[in-house]
């Protein structure tokens, strides 16, 4: 949303709710006085300070902990349960089973969570909520809502770098995660992008044909 008085500049403010990692805040070149005010579970906010460390942001940045949902008689409800967005978004089958053939990928469900697995009580949780779940991720549902607000597909792919579970960094393998996501690029155009059939050529027009016995005449 942007405001200003008269005579005063605008300014801008952006609210990411379920901010996860997101680093909008840091790699955008946003509007000058722009604030990003970052809404997420408390843990989840800190282990994002870890991460980034004394990486500056290019605006005003604003944590804010926050509980994403409603405490009710059934338990904790989150935002979709309330009537908010949805809880789920399908790839189209085709272009996803040819996907998942052409890179040798597991076809799943990927879960969105706000805040990173760490126990294996969580994991089994997840598990017994979502059976058969491949993944879990923060980034990519906002991507899917964004593409399904303008009609467009959308397909996730993910390499694994650590199993869902306690966080055991002497098991993280990040490079070859994004070595087998390069691989899995490479392959998925040719997949999904369908080669144009060669040209035939072009059959001769009334006038070339008629042309063609006169000319053997001479």
């Amino acid at each position: 949303c942007t405001g200003a008085g008269a005579g005063t500049p605008a300014r801008h403010q952006v609210v990411l709710l379920g901010a996860g990692m997101d680093t909008r805040a840091y790699r955008l070149p946003l509007p000058a006085g722009t604030s990003v005010f970052e809404l997420d579970h408390d843990e989840v906010l800190g282990a994002k300070a870890g991460v980034l460390g004394a990486v500056a942001p290019r605006c005003e940045r604003r944590t804010v902990p926050a509980d994403l949902g409603a405490d009710s008689d059934a338990g904790f409800l989150p935002v979709t349960d309330l009537g908010f967005g949805r809880t789920a978004h399908l790839p189209p089958p085709e272009p996803a089973r040819a996907a998942a053939a052409a890179t040798g990928a597991v076809l799943g469900a990927v879960l969105t969570v706000s805040t990173v697995t760490g126990t294996a009580e969580r994991a089994g949780e997840l598990l017994d909520r979502h059976p058969g779940a491949a993944a879990e991720a923060m980034e990519g549902f906002g991507v899917a809502e964004a593409a399904a607000a303008h009609g467009l597909p959308v397909l996730e792919v993910r390499a694994i770098s650590n199993p869902v579970g306690p966080r055991d960094r002497a098991g993280w393998r990040i490079p070859e995660a994004l070595d087998a996501l390069a691989r899995a690029f490479a392959l998925l155009v040719p997949a999904l992008v369908p080669v144009p059939p060669a040209a035939e050529p072009a059959a001769p027009s009334a006038m070339e044909a008629a042309a063609e016995p006169a000319a053997e005449a001479r």
